[in-house]
């Protein structure tokens, strides 16, 4: 049987939600029509979990020596390299950067190319043109997929696919107090988490002032803050230094990157997701896997996967009164707290297991390095 060669291209060499919602639909993939081939930065976490895996990895350089982004027509010529050195039949870009690069590539190689659109953001129509040149777009939500065809990107090449969460790694544990002991707080302590890359878009800043507000009903309660800043803009770096300042003393806790957030999930009493735009976050899912209770900001593809008032609490963007208010009802509610998080886990299992996932990535993959130009708009079953 002949195999079909799919080369993945990344951005960043980290671990964020793209990279692990791809590597986690390529973990699910049994298919022996179809062989994956990851292309990004030389070294980092990406490297070494793709390489943990078995799976080839070709390097990109995407920065110079002195760590600043190289000429487009530099990538272009690199990634038309490794296509052809690892003989690909289908480029899938990982992001919406990347799925420019692969449509600025799509006229001058002889495969298909298809990218991912996992964000929700202004494009200049330089951007939509590139984008264009791809066969297939697939958008991670609906809210997603309307806000660029609004912005001219193609309706009857752009499709659905909602990412997927492995129900066995992130599923209801018994919590063993592993947090409160690293962290040396008392066990009556209340945990509300908030998890994502620290910056602008996902609104920490709004937890935090959420925050002064749920201490002088809770006293016990701390907020721990798990990810880091990747963004290298100044408004970014700012935000960051001022984040710690605007908590109330001593009850945000920085844990960093971490690698076994299945673990950690089941450890807080809420997560909370304070988000001023949210495609379709990659921790609500595995939140709501793990039954743990949401609040979250009603924001881009969230209430695709979650319903105010039946699997969690859903509060507008950039309103900390609202916030506050619903981790105030949920702390107070044990109850509703175990009813908001077992129909979570009941919709993730009903819609959103990484096996349906990997199957709409693996039928969508299979007909494009195939061939086929079908029409796949709306949303890929």
């Amino acid at each position: 049987m002949s195999r079909q060669r799919v080369a993945i291209l990344c951005e960043y060499p980290t671990l964020n939600g793209g990279e692990r919602s791809m590597l986690s639909v390529l973990d699910a993939i049994d298919d022996p029509a179809l062989e994956f081939v990851v292309m990004g930065p030389q070294k980092g976490a990406l490297a070494e979990a793709v390489e943990h895996r078995g799976i080839e990895y070709e390097s990109i350089q995407f920065q110079d020596a002195a760590g600043r982004r190289i000429e487009r027509d530099q990538m272009i010529t690199q990634v038309i390299s490794a296509v052809r050195r690892c003989g690909a039949d289908l480029l899938h870009g990982n992001s919406l950067a990347m799925g420019r690069l692969t449509g600025a590539i799509a006229s001058q190689i002889s495969i298909h190319c298809t990218s991912h659109l996992r964000d929700i953001v202004r494009l200049s129509q330089a951007a939509v043109r590139d984008l264009n040149q791809n066969q297939h777009l697939v958008a991670v939500s609906r809210a997603t997929r309307d806000f660029h065809v609004a912005q001219g990107v193609s309706a009857e090449r752009t499709v659905v696919v909602h990412n997927g969460v492995d129900l066995d790694q992130f599923r209801p544990r018994v919590p063993d107090g592993r947090i409160k002991a690293e962290l040396q707080l008392d066990a009556a302590s209340k945990l509300i988490a908030t998890i994502g890359q620290i910056g602008l878009r996902k609104g920490q800043d709004v937890l935090a002032a959420a925050a002064r507000q749920v201490i002088a009903g809770f006293p016990d309660a701390h907020f721990v803050l798990i990810g880091e800043r990747n963004s290298r803009k100044q408004e970014n770096v700012e935000f960051e230094r001022a984040l710690v300042e605007q908590f109330p003393a001593g009850r945000l806790h920085c844990l960093g990157y971490r690698d076994d957030i299945p673990r950690l999930l089941p450890e807080f009493d809420l997560l909370v997701h304070p988000a001023r735009q949210e495609p379709f976050g990659r921790v609500l899912l595995e939140a709501a896997a793990c039954g743990i209770p949401i609040v979250a900001t009603d924001v881009g593809g969230t209430s695709e996967m979650l319903t105010n008032g039946e699997s969690a609490l859903l509060v507008p963007p950039d309103d900390p009164e609202r916030m506050a208010a619903a981790i105030e009802v949920l702390l107070h509610d044990d109850e509703q707290r175990r009813l908001l998080a077992s129909a979570a886990r009941s919709r993730i299992e009903a819609d959103f297991s990484i096996g349906r996932a990997a199957e709409a990535h693996r039928q969508l993959w299979s007909s494009a390095a195939g061939g086929s130009s079908t029409s796949v708009s709306g949303e890929f079953r």
